[in-house]
Parts: C-alpha cells; structure tokens; sequence
C-alpha cells in the first residue's frame, strides 16, 4: 500500500498574521515539501492541474513532477488532477510519456473533470459536455499510448491520421491510470470499464457516499472482467492537521480552516470533521480515523493526504511531514498489512506494469472472454441474430 500526499497549489493569506507568499515562493516550497516527503519515507507526492487563482499548481503538471523527479530517487510521481475534458489528449499523451522517461517510470496520472466551471469556456468547451468529453478524451488517449500510425475521428477534436506519439511510453508500458471522481458514477464506471484504478478524494463527502461510489467501482471492475470486486486499484483522499495534543492542533487548525478558499466560511471545523475524513488532532486520531477507512472501502492501494492548504505556514507543512513520517505511516503500514488478502494487488508499479505486459495479462477494456461482460454481449448478439434469422 502506497502513503503519500497531495497539494492542490493555493496561494492563500496566512489568516493568523496576512502574510502571503510569492506565487514564485510558493512553487518552491512545493518543491521542497515533495523532497522532504521522500526524506520522510512517504512513497507518493500528488499535485493538481489548475488554471485560476489562488491556484498556482501548473497549468502543466508534467513540468512540475519532472523537476522534483531530478532530485528525487524512489519517489513515485502523480497528477492528482489531470483535466481530461480541458487538456488536449495528445498534449497529455507526450507531456506525460516524455515525464515518464525522465522519471524512469516514477509517474503516473490522476484523470479528472475539474469544478472549476470558467475553465471550460477558456479552452473552447462546454462544461454541460464534461462526461463526454471525459469518456472521449480518454478513450482516445488510451488509444495514443498503445497504437502507432492512428487514425482517429471523435466529436470533439479535429481527426488523427497516421499519428504517433513521441516519446513512446517506456518500456512501451503507458503510465498507470487512475481516475478521480467525487461525485461521479460515469467515472467509477469508467475506471473499471478499462481495468484502471479508481480514487476517490473523499475530503468534501460523508462516508456513506464514498462508499457506494467505491463499491459500484468495485462491482463493475469484476462484472468487465478484470478481477475481483475485493482486487479492484482503489485510492482515497483525506485532509489533516496534527500536533502532539489534540487541543493544540484544533486552536492552531481552526483559523485557516475557518478562512479556506475552498470550504471556509461554511460549517464549522467540528461540524466538518464529523461529515467528512477531516481529522485535525494528534497523530494516534490520524491512525485511528485513517484505518476506519478499510471498515467501508475495504483493502485499498494508495492513500494520499492533504496538509498544505489553506495558508498553513510552510515551516508547520514540514512539521506535519515529519509527525507523518515518524509517528504515523509506521503504524499505518503495520496496521494495514495485518490480514490483508494475499490475493489483493500492491499498488501498480512500472515494473509490475512492465511484467503484466510481457506475461500478455494487460486489461482488456469492457472485459475479455470469461467476463461477464463479454458473456452479456455474446448473449446479446446471439438474440439478435436469432431475432433476423426467425424475421
């Protein structure tokens, strides 16, 4: 199981003095959070694709997670957004190949829609079109990363005739998949329609949500085929805050979680932390709460926190890194490892992709023969031709 973190890229005042940070300043200290997580023996550093302020997570991820893979070694890579429905599926297929090699297979993607809503006209599309632009979008970028000489012609995009991407993913292995929805079933869909992974960030949502989104994931990745409902890639989200003693992590928290961008000014911190995986406390409470998660979503792959949000000063973000590194994944790592299945998959690698690939056992998209899936549509077809032949 992967631990890791992941930054959505706001610039925000520092509502206990109204200090903020340069843009410039801030994407260095994104640099160093993602090195100090390495440091600490987290094994996966996330960030988001925005383009709108108080946003400064790049327009282009790939620029981002290639610069922090040069001063890294073992650190795995990854989108936490990458705006499938806005972003050009070629641009995303040469972007992220070329990220790929650069990082030695250290990288992989987080599809997403975004919720963002201006974001949509400023790249000429219609946000009423998202889910089809999603299951377009990637239906041709899966294409990319697996066929030379392609022709394509979709709905939304100009046609393709004899293209090729450069680079070739390594090894001639794409980069892993995930897709990340909060609160969309075409996207669980989705997901286990190609065999992908399936992350749900699950800070905004009660439980009992999260949950039937997961397991409808889950259900279908079986139904298509590509395992059991328990061997599905699943990931979570979550958002933290600690200190040695509760108390004083819920009176530091409380000022910037009052003045957030995203959900200040709305329900209280403990109304919140009650609703949602929010859990601002000592380290043990972020034990206790983060193993709750196994309870509704089963075993999982990747759990990924956010700690650096809301104008939280940048010395107190490395202070949590190392409470996460030193009191927290330790125990997680432990906790999570006891009783879990040998027949539950460890989260994707290059290496593990590589193998799949050479032993012929890579997913086939809307299942393969023996699937249910496939069984459904032979059957389909079957009384279809019977129908004609009676007709």
């Amino acid at each position: 199981m992967e631990f890791g973190i992941f930054t959505i890229g706001d610039v925000t005042s520092d509502p206990t003095d109204g200090t903020t940070v340069t843009e410039n300043q801030r994407i260095k200290n994104t640099v160093e959070i993602a090195k100090k997580a390495e440091e600490v023996g987290l094994d996966v550093f996330s960030t988001g694709q925005h383009h709108n302020p108080p946003f400064v997570a790049p327009a282009n991820p790939a620029v981002l997670l290639s610069n922090i893979a040069a001063q890294t070694e073992k650190l795995h890579l990854t989108t936490s957004t990458t705006l499938i429905t806005t972003t050009d599926p070629v641009r995303i297929a040469e972007d992220y190949s070329y990220a790929q090699h650069l990082s030695d297979g250290r990288l992989s993607l987080m599809m997403g829609r975004g919720n963002t809503g201006p974001v949509y006209p400023w790249f000429g599309k219609d946000i009423r079109s998202g889910i089809p632009l999603a299951v377009e979008n990637y239906n041709l970028l899966y294409r990319l990363w697996r066929e030379k000489n392609l022709d394509w012609e979709g709905k939304f995009r100009t046609p393709l005739n004899g293209f090729t991407v450069t680079p070739w993913p390594l090894d001639d292995v794409p980069p892993f998949v995930w897709h990340g929805s909060i609160r969309s079933p075409e996207i669980a869909e989705q997901a286990a329609y190609y065999g992908d992974g399936f992350f749900h960030n699950n800070i905004f949502w009660p439980t009992s949500h999260t949950a039937r989104m997961v397991q409808l994931y889950r259900q279908r990745y079986e139904y298509y085929g590509h395992g059991t409902a328990s061997q599905a890639i699943v990931g979570l989200g979550g958002h933290i805050f600690m200190r040695k003693n509760s108390q004083d992590a819920v009176r530091e928290f409380r000022p910037y979680f009052d003045n957030a961008p995203v959900y200040g000014h709305g329900p209280s911190l403990e109304d919140f932390s009650t609703q949602t995986p929010l859990t601002v406390g000592s380290p043990q409470q972020v034990i206790e709460r983060t193993l709750s998660f196994r309870d509704w979503a089963g075993d999982y792959q990747r759990q990924l926190f956010l700690i650096d949000h809301a104008g939280i000063p940048h010395k107190t973000v490395l202070e949590q890194l190392d409470l996460l590194g030193e009191e927290v994944i330790p125990v997680l790592r432990e906790e999570f490892a006891k009783n879990r299945p040998a027949d539950v998959p460890e989260a994707p690698t290059h290496e593990s992709l590589v193998l799949r690939h050479r032993e012929g056992r890579d997913p086939i998209p809307g299942g393969g023969p023996g699937s249910r899936a496939f069984t459904d549509r032979e059957q389909a077809r079957a009384a279809e031709k019977s129908g004609a032949d009676q007709a």
